[in-house]
């Protein structure tokens, strides 16, 4: 009997001791495991991002905030440019866009978006026109820069705006550009703000319309910000909802509708009311870029770019966003 009870202390003694051993490494494996952090980027402030990706690196387009802290109102002048292979390893690469590289344009380098189309890199965005005639409603105008190379140089191939006031039924705020590059080739440009968002086709040369600027249907409390990624066959809209914004997104079968409504895609953003997305999937997985205020000196004119993970359903549609201060994991290469 006393054997018995001998061995049962040493077994259990041993089980102990290997549970303690898996919990360890467990907790290694935990601790090994790097993390992107949020927000991205202490310097410089960054907001509204764009992402795509190129010979397995992920490119990050942002504006950046300049407004002092304490003050109130945009000032923005640039457009940066970040990459990563791996989500936790970042490259600032540095102002690669300005606005003194559009002849036509005074101010104001709101947010912008870069495709990859045609074997060269687009990149869209909205400024303020410095000819007068063109300012009829607040005289934002999209413009675009192209290059060889998602790091540039970029130079602006047409020296005039895509759009502006003066365009027929564009809106009082012509800002937020969203490039969808489609299955088939044809490229489809949104924007929008103001509570209105237009959709028009673009030529092949990428910097020409094709056909009439149209009204969009179907995003309920749309605010700005319009954004187009496709996953499988169906295609989703994500935006800016409502003022302050939380992000909301509708589904469709085609790239130009009928949008069907899906709800609440991120939350509302504390000290920051705009709410600004990029969505993409990276070497297999599924990623939410937005901006948040989350630097002690940060506020709604003094912004950074976040990331965290996109997940999908059983049913193909978005779950809500989780943010957290932890970010990303580290992409491990088998």
């Amino acid at each position: 009997m006393k054997k018995l009870v001998i061995a049962a202390i040493i077994l259990s003694g041993f089980i102990s001791f290997v549970s303690c051993e898996t919990e360890k490494k467990v907790a290694m494996k935990e601790e090994e495991v790097a993390l992107s952090g949020n927000p991205l980027f202490k310097s410089p402030l960054t907001a509204d991002p764009c992402v795509l990706t190129y010979n397995d690196t992920l490119y990050l387009f942002t504006g950046s905030d300049l407004t002092p802290q304490g003050e109130e109102g945009f000032r923005m002048n640039d457009w940066y440019i970040f990459s990563t292979p791996d989500m936790v390893n970042w490259k600032n690469h540095g102002k690669k866009l300005t606005v003194s590289d559009f002849d036509w344009a005074s101010n104001n380098a709101f947010a912008g978006h870069c495709v990859e189309n045609n074997g060269k890199f687009w990149w869209y965005v909205p400024m303020v026109h410095k000819d007068s005639t063109a300012r009829v409603h607040e005289g934002f105008a999209i413009g675009v820069a192209v290059a060889d190379h998602p790091l540039g140089p970029y130079k602006d191939p047409i020296g005039k705006p895509i759009v502006a006031d003066t365009t027929k039924n564009s809106i009082p705020l012509n800002i937020d550009p969203a490039v969808f590059v489609d299955d088939d080739g044809e490229v489809y440009m949104y924007w929008g703000s103001w509570n209105e968002v237009r959709m028009v086709k673009l030529k092949k040369n990428m910097v020409e319309t094709d056909g009439p600027v149209q009204n969009v249907e179907g995003l309920t409390n749309f605010f700005e910000a319009p954004f187009v990624h496709k996953k499988g066959d169906t295609y989703y809209m994500s935006y800016a909802a409502s003022y302050p914004s939380r992000t909301d997104y509708a589904t469709a079968k085609s790239i130009t509708g009928p949008w069907t409504y899906r709800g609440v895609l991120n939350d509302t953003l504390p000290n920051s009311p705009t709410n600004h997305q990029a969505i993409v999937n990276f070497k297999g997985n599924d990623y939410f870029f937005y901006h948040n205020a989350g630097l002690p000196d940060g506020g709604p004119f003094r912004r950074s770019v976040c990331v965290d993970k996109l997940e999908y359903d059983e049913n193909g549609l978005l779950k809500k966003v989780v943010r957290t201060e932890k970010g990303v994991p580290q992409i491990k290469e088998d």
